[in-house]
């Protein structure tokens, strides 16, 4: 998740973490992972300089979970100082290397990473979410379908609108969930789907009735 270094992103950052931990099955990573997500954040706010262009990478293999803070200045390297107990700052690094179970960083050409790891149950951090699978599968069926070759089966009934019902149904909350798994916001997007909705059927009336008053002769959709 890319990011400008400002003391407001600090809330947006928190919150992506929440999402992803939760959505992983690491609810009891949240706290710490946030806190320290904190720290390296501002800790590039404080000694790069506001406004520096940064990244935040998670990542968990099912025994450990990564934490990674990525910015480009490559010689102000995050350290353990012994700060005075009346210090206003100074104790970031600290803080991270009391909570996290190891830590470090990595130097590149262009940029460095300032990362840190938590040991997570290996029952916690399951292999693979179910949902978000399908719904990666479905986003690549669509991107190569073109209509006419995406069409329905007409077929009428009860029992077949309520099969197609309960399709639909699990199609966008699969949908929904990788959303908000790659941290995006799920009331927004329902929220535009249902005023588009509304917006397109209510066009569709009015092209309806125009037709009708014009005498040109209405359509089955």
């Amino acid at each position: 998740m890319a990011f400008t270094a400002q003391p407001e992103e600090v809330t947006h950052l928190r919150s992506a973490v929440r999402i992803h931990l939760t959505a992983w099955g690491l609810d009891d990573q949240v706290d710490t992972a946030q806190l320290c997500v904190s720290e390296l954040v501002s800790n590039i706010v404080t000694h790069v300089g506001t406004g520096t262009p940064g990244s935040l990478a998670l990542s968990t293999d099912g025994e450990r979970l990564r934490v990674e803070v990525h910015d480009p200045d490559t010689r102000a390297l995050p350290t353990l100082v012994d700060a005075e107990i009346d210090a206003e700052g100074g104790r970031g690094m600290a803080l991270v290397a009391a909570l996290a179970d190891r830590w470090g960083v990595q130097v590149h050409d262009d940029h460095k990473v300032t990362w840190c790891e938590f040991a997570v149950a290996a029952s916690a951090a399951p292999e693979g979410e179910p949902s978000v699978e399908r719904a990666d599968a479905l986003l690549d069926v669509y991107a190569t379908l073109k209509p006419p070759a995406c069409s329905y089966d007409r077929e009428s009934g009860r029992v077949r609108r309520r099969v197609e019902e309960e399709s639909v149904i699990d199609m966008v909350t699969d949908l929904l969930f990788r959303l908000r798994a790659h941290g995006g916001d799920v009331d927004r997007v329902l929220d535009c789907a249902q005023s588009r909705l509304e917006g397109a059927a209510s066009f569709v009336a009015l092209n309806a009735d125009t037709q009708d008053a014009v005498g040109q002769p209405r359509r089955n959709a």
